[in-house]
């Protein structure tokens, strides 16, 4: 179960922190002024749902939650530099973001169903970070 619990913290810190390192990659190339408060209260969501991880996890491990990779970072960072060559425009950009939510809202629902005997403190993390991105899709929509 300790396991369990650990597993899933790792991977909606792994969640947080591609939300968080995609809206900044995406953010040099805002314009809308309102698209831009917009992401930054998004970004600040997924801080926060770091920020529950970390304190958290020193009740399950000594060590530190797992983060996404260089390599991840790196083909986040390319693959949005290459869906903007031709258009960055806040549609293009609010799409791109929406792709990477929804695949974050897919793994968070399989988190959910395939971990019931979580702790629930664990679980609360969990389901309050699907409900932020569920809730961030329905922001980003107005974007399109």
């Amino acid at each position: 179960m300790e396991n369990q619990n650990l597993n899933v913290l790792d991977e909606v810190n792994k969640g947080a922190t591609m939300g968080m390192d995609a809206i900044s990659y995406v953010s040099d190339k805002v314009t809308d002024t309102n698209f831009k408060d917009v992401l930054d209260i998004e970004y600040n969501k997924y801080k926060t749902i770091s920020e529950r991880v970390n304190n958290l996890y020193a009740n399950y491990s000594d060590k530190e939650p797992h983060e996404t990779n260089t390599m991840n970072k790196m083909m986040t960072w390319y693959g949005i530099q290459m869906n903007t060559i031709m258009d960055n425009s806040t549609s293009k950009l609010s799409e791109l973001l929406m792709q990477g939510t929804n695949m974050g809202i897919i793994e968070g629902r399989r988190l959910i169903n395939h971990n019931e005997n979580i702790a629930s403190d664990v679980k609360n993390i969990l389901q309050n970070f699907v409900v932020m991105q569920e809730d961030s899709i329905e922001t980003l929509k107005k974007y399109l």
